[in-house]
């Protein structure tokens, strides 16, 4: 069976950014769901497809809870597999995904104040509620080690890709990815751990002062969560991070930088400019690291022509010519 997660490009951008060393993005934004999310999602699903029929299950159901995007690629993957989906959304969410949802013929249900709350109630109430003749499969968005396995894959490409883009592994000086949960970032460690080439690459992990649960579990030692979140950039609005987010911060070099909600907001607004993409804040954030906020490269230490920048443009599903213009409202 083929599965439904693409291989994406890796660009050289230099000359787009008049950058001092070489740029790569990682278009993830290709993926048939439009973020990375997929490539994890995907791979749980396909496992537990075989898993349930191994053991004679029926009738498997796929549950999760998202601020969008996982929700679109876990309902993009149980399409692709004939499997039914259900979605449990915060209030924060934003039409386009829901659009997107109900063209995937998943089932949809909005619940809470951001993706936490969402999470508890499918957890708590819609699950316990399903018909006992169903499998259940609950997928949480970010916190799955069969997750990271599959958005690692993104690694796996990238060495072949180097390859054709004549660089030398040793001249690849950092990664630069956003955060909500850690999904992305446990994915790219657990690729680069596996990939000899690339296995003490550093990392630049990425938040907004809004979405700062990375953060603030660096701070206190020990995953907290986030009692309020109020930001513009939805899909890194998770309360906590995983708990295998801050043991990786603790093995594998990693640097966490903030910025404002409004500067992720102007790295998207950048990017539809620049390539005609939309993307989502969580990705802005990242596009903004190669414009606005070069100086958070500074963590990667000095930096030649022949060094080379990876950036994980994950992508994102809920931005819309309207928010687009609404986001440039906001800046003016």
């Amino acid at each position: 069976m083929v599965a439904p997660a693409i291989k994406t490009e890796l660009v050289d951008v230099t000359a787009d950014f008049n950058a001092d060393c070489r740029f790569l993005f990682k278009l993830e934004h290709q993926q048939p769901s439009g973020s990375f999310k997929l490539r994890g999602m995907s791979r749980l699903i396909e496992k537990s497809i075989a898993d349930a029929n191994a053991t004679g299950k029926q009738n498997l159901h796929v549950f999760t809870s998202s601020g969008g995007n996982a929700g679109i690629a876990a309902a993009y993957a149980s399409k692709f597999y004939g499997v039914p989906c259900t979605v449990v959304l915060p209030q924060t969410v934003k039409q386009t995904t829901l659009d997107q949802l109900s063209d995937l013929g998943a089932s949809i249900m909005i619940f809470g104040e951001h993706w936490g709350a969402a999470d508890e109630h499918l957890r708590n109430v819609v699950m316990p509620k399903t018909t006992k003749d169903e499998a259940q499969l609950y997928c949480h968005p970010f916190d799955n080690e069969i997750l990271w396995e599959g958005h690692g894959d993104i690694v796996d490409e990238m060495v072949y890709q180097l390859k054709d883009l004549n660089v030398d592994p040793v001249h690849v000086k950092g990664i630069v990815c956003s955060c909500g949960g850690g999904g992305l970032y446990n994915g790219l460690v657990a690729g680069c751990h596996r990939n000899p080439s690339l296995k003490d690459v550093p990392m630049l992990v990425l938040e907004t002062f809004q979405t700062a649960s990375f953060d603030a579990a660096i701070k206190a030692n020990e995953i907290v969560a986030l009692p309020k979140i109020e930001t513009l950039v939805t899909t890194l609005g998770s309360p906590y991070v995983a708990t295998q987010t801050l043991a990786n911060y603790k093995s594998h070099k990693t640097s966490v930088r903030l910025m404002d909600d409004l500067e992720a907001v102007e790295g998207t607004i950048e990017y539809f400019d620049k390539y005609g993409v939309l993307v989502e804040p969580s990705c802005g954030a990242t596009v903004a690291t190669a414009t606005r906020k070069k100086d958070f490269l500074q963590v990667f230490g000095s930096l030649g022509a022949e060094d080379v920048i990876i950036f994980i443009i994950c992508g994102g599903s809920a931005t819309s010519v309207e928010t687009l213009e609404n986001y440039r409202n906001l800046l003016i």
